[in-house]
């Protein structure tokens, strides 16, 4: 069968800082080639709609798949799956996803009948069998499926992560995902899930509260299938086993791979594990991601992150002696007044690293979401970005739109104005040479996109798809099937061999 999987444009963000390759598609793509399908990918962070329309034209997918890890795009999907059924009238259209996963009769729903399925949970195992049972039935007994008469099975976990590993080669334009200074950028898994349970946060609710690990081998296998020279490593928290981290290193060693890598992890886990960090050092990790979220003992508490500043402050020192570059993301609440602004932004500045902040948002398949959605300021998925204030604002929200983006531009002055130009002239005539022009471009991007007045008019526009609001409060408790995607596993076996 033909099948055609498609990834949704870009969200505001990832304007400025990051473009990144859909890898749970290129896995899930290759899962579904290894079936015996003939698979096409587009992702419409490179190209437009019209590309979509031309590739329905000349591929003519019996099935097309669409991707909606983030619930901002879902207008976009919606509207484009209506526009498929249209062009191409017995096509069967799914959706999957992280997003799609906890909202899927919504879906439905806004799909008025263009959407024939929601898989929910992990694609790897399910969408080869939905794709088969397209054509012989039974897609009611397909794991995860969604559809207009009911609810299959629940979804099923990927028992090794060394299966199915991304199909790198049906992707196009692979020169356009970066991520800062690394430009051009591959991504690369090599655990899934987190152990932690923050209250903004839905991994831990998507994957059962598992966590999974590839084996070193494999993990170097599909590093050494890279072309690229940079490497983003996806994970949610990065080396929570440190045994984890130096077996993958050793194999890369082994193989002689040179790389630059970007990773995410936890400041416990930076100042716990120092040692795999100091060896990754040597091996070409260059950029850290820290999810401080707050910078006082409060905000942290409100957050569940399990941590404190003490920790935090640590971690960023520890960093700083590693030589390793650190960005923090903080958490704006919307509850913030002008003095609260003042004392955040004072310290963002007062310290070396970038600062990005995005904004406290309830997304569903969070505790947050159960707590909070009953309050939505807006019902307008667009604006659930992490860039839009959806919560009430306890100023006026232009004014919350003004403090905000003055406090990013302040610190992106010193990070990407004249100043970072000058010092960075160098490797962006480096660049520009290989034919690499998406750091360069985000330098300049930053006014462009992040506008107090464009956010603040994004609110007024026409909403043509509102989100469900949660029913009325239900206490849920922790350990409720109701909160998670994936059944919960009490014990895990971990897949790596170390």
């Amino acid at each position: 069968m033909r099948v055609l999987f498609v990834h949704p444009g870009p969200l505001m963000y990832s304007e400025v800082y990051l473009r990144l390759e859909p890898l749970g598609m290129e896995r899930v793509a290759q899962a579904v080639r290894a079936a015996g399908h003939e698979v096409r990918l587009i992702d419409l962070q490179n190209f437009g709609h019209e590309d979509f329309a031309a590739e329905l034209k000349s591929f003519a997918p019996r099935a097309i798949g669409f991707s909606l890890n983030y619930l901002a795009n879902l207008p976009e999907v919606v509207d484009l799956a209506k526009s498929a059924k249209q062009q191409i009238k017995d096509c069967y259209v799914f959706v999957g996803g992280h997003s799609a996963s906890f909202i899927a009769d919504e879906l439905l729903e806004h799909g008025a009948g263009a959407i024939d399925c929601v898989l929910r949970g992990e694609g790897e195992i399910a969408t080869p069998m939905l794709i088969g049972a397209i054509e012989d039935g039974g897609i009611d007994r397909v794991p995860g499926t969604v559809t207009a008469k009911g609810r299959g099975p629940v979804p099923v976990l990927l028992e090794s992560l060394d299966q199915f590993p991304p199909a790198r080669d049906l992707l196009r334009r692979r020169k356009n995902y970066f991520i800062g200074m690394l430009d051009p950028c591959a991504s690369i898994e090599f655990t899934r899930g987190c152990p932690w349970d923050c209250s903004f946060c839905s991994a831990w609710t998507f994957y059962g509260r598992s966590y999974r690990m590839a084996s070193a081998e494999a993990a170097g296998e599909d590093l050494a299938a890279i072309k690229e020279p940079n490497v983003f490593i996806v994970d949610d928290v990065a080396f929570i086993h440190p045994e984890h981290g130096f077996a993958i290193g050793r194999e890369i060693e082994r193989r002689g791979i040179r790389k630059q890598y970007y990773l995410e992890t936890r400041a416990d886990v930076l100042i716990r594990n120092q040692e795999v960090f100091t060896y990754w050092k040597k091996l070409g990790l260059k950029y850290l991601f820290l999810g401080l979220e707050a910078i006082d003992a409060e905000g942290l508490k409100l957050h569940r992150k399990r941590s404190s500043p003490g920790v935090n402050f640590e971690a960023l020192e520890v960093a700083r002696k590693l030589g390793i570059k650190v960005a923090i993301n903080l958490i704006a609440d919307p509850d913030w007044d002008k003095e609260r602004f003042a004392v955040v932004r004072e310290w963002a500045l007062s310290v070396p690293e970038v600062v990005h902040f995005t904004v406290a948002t309830p997304y569903p398949g969070t505790e947050l979401w159960l707590t909070e959605a009953r309050r939505l300021a807006t019902r307008d998925y667009r604006l659930f970005d992490i860039q839009h204030a959806v919560l009430p604002t306890r100023l006026p929200l232009l004014e919350f739109y003004e403090q905000l983006v003055e406090t990013q531009r302040n610190i992106a002055q010193k990070h990407m104005g004249f100043r970072a130009l000058r010092d960075t002239a160098g490797l962006i005539l480096k660049l520009a040479l290989q034919g690499q022009t998406n750091f360069a471009r985000s330098i300049w991007k930053f006014d462009r996109v992040y506008n107090a007045q464009r956010q603040f008019a994004d609110h007024q526009q026409p909403v043509s798809y509102a989100i469900r609001p949660p029913p009325p409060a239900v206490l849920v408790a922790k350990d409720s099937a109701d909160l998670y995607v994936h059944p919960r596993r009490e014990h895990t076996k971990r897949q790596a061999q170390v």
